[in-house]
């Protein structure tokens, strides 16, 4: 793993704090595209368990699994009785158990692109449901996304997780739709928008960037600062625009 996916843990109880949660209109449409009940799931890279809560809630039994013992702390402490909490990386699962749902909330980049999609179809059932989703927190407001790059300029370019395919911003198809569209092993790949409009107080929103993998792997003497020029930009309230893109796709019932 990348230093940027080793980086949580450190916050893990800001990551919790600050990270917003997932609405129920998305396990809607996951079941929608399932199209038949969803009673196991395997979470790849639960964090503190934000998605957990919401599939947990909803009936499903949820094995929620993650590397990092500082996040699992969190986790066990956040979900509810009946999901089993697993220390594990992606990549140390091996194929036993399969699940009719096996899913990703803003985690899928950071596992190993090697072998990744020929080990998560061995983690599903026949015809089970993969699904990932996620996406940034941005300020709505172009001029304070702009005073914000600005501010942090001297320190980061970006604050960006990079395509881990190249695939542009502007293109239809994100990735991890492009890479399942591209393997044999799943089919009817779908990507959809769920649209979030939340506002946060300045000081909360950069709580949230203090969650971000760009500014956590900066030294600290560094990431002070650009946190200090981030807040002198901001408005009392940041109004965010925070889409979650959600990517399904389908195991083929025969490989």
């Amino acid at each position: 793993m990348s230093d940027r996916a080793l980086s949580f843990g450190t916050v893990a109880e800001a990551y919790e704090r600050f990270r917003p949660g997932y609405p129920e209109e998305l396990f809607d449409m996951v079941a929608a595209y399932a199209a038949r009940p969803v009673r196991t799931a395997l979470e790849i890279g639960a964090g503190t368990g934000k998605a957990t809560r919401l599939f947990a809630r909803r009936g499903v039994a949820v094995t929620a699994t993650e590397p990092d013992e500082a996040m699992l702390a969190e986790l066990r402490g956040n979900v509810p009785a009946g999901v089993r909490v697993v220390r594990a990386a992606f990549e140390d699962l091996r194929p036993g158990r399969r699940y009719g749902l096996v899913y990703a909330a803003a985690a899928l980049h950071w596992t190993d692109p090697r072998g990744r999609w020929s080990r998560m179809a061995s983690l599903l059932e026949p015809d089970g449901v993969f699904a990932s989703f996620g996406g940034p927190l941005r300020p709505a407001d172009p001029a304070v996304e702009e005073a914000v790059r600005v501010a942090r300029s001297p320190f980061l370019e970006s604050d960006d997780v990079p395509s881990p395919d190249g695939t542009p911003a502007e293109s239809d198809m994100q990735w991890p739709g492009t890479e399942l569209r591209r393997s044999r092993l799943f089919t009817d790949v779908r990507q959809c928008t769920i649209e979030r409009r939340p506002a946060l107080s300045a000081r909360d929103y950069v709580g949230h960037l203090s969650t971000v993998s760009a500014y956590l792997v900066l030294p600290a003497p560094e990431r002070e600062r650009v946190f200090e020029r981030i807040m002198r930009v901001l408005p009392e309230t940041v109004e965010l625009a925070a889409d979650i893109t959600v990517h399904l796709a389908r195991r083929r019932h025969e490989l």
